[in-house]
């Protein structure tokens, strides 16, 4: 029985990634949703900048071990012209304030956007958390990670994006 459990489930995770149409050298998606601060972000507004788009979620350990790295990317790039851009699809379901908790304990200065509807997840064919795409300034996806990274990923991740520098 829980060999058939374990085929339906390697099928599923197969048709998912299979229905990747967001890959590298594409133009990425457009993101426009509604942020934990009230405002709205939109991310073709970003063209122009490097941008980092992380899909995450605060009961996700991978996603906490990670974003302290995205909190020191943004700081560390931010007069580069780098933009981080965190994408919330879960938690607020419940309420936001697992979302407020979670920004406030890694003190984060980027826009946290709540994907309320799912229409971002879908657009980009989110199935596992966390997963980051690197977007050059032109919106063209450089880079594409699925699951936890560390600052040595984040960094190559980056340099995918950046003009030589």
């Amino acid at each position: 029985m829980q060999r058939h459990g374990l085929v339906a489930v390697l099928t599923l995770i197969a048709s998912v990634a299979g229905a990747q149409t967001v890959t590298r050298g594409a133009r990425a998606p457009d993101i426009d949703l509604p942020t934990l601060t009230g405002g709205r972000v939109k991310l073709s507004t970003l063209r122009g900048h490097p941008v980092v788009v992380s899909f995450w979620g605060s009961w996700c350990p991978p996603c906490r071990e990670e974003f302290p790295e995205l909190v020191r990317l943004q700081q560390q790039y931010d007069s580069a012209g780098l933009r981080v851009l965190g994408v919330n699809g879960f938690d607020q379901e419940y309420g936001t304030k697992a979302v407020q908790r979670f920004v406030d304990e890694f003190s984060v200065s980027f826009p946290i956007a709540l994907d309320t509807r799912g229409q971002s997840r879908r657009a980009f064919y989110i199935a596992f958390l966390p997963t980051t795409f690197f977007i050059d300034t032109a919106g063209i996806i450089q880079h594409i990670r699925i699951g936890g990274m560390k600052r040595e990923d984040l960094e190559r991740g980056v340099a995918t994006i950046f003009p030589l520098r």
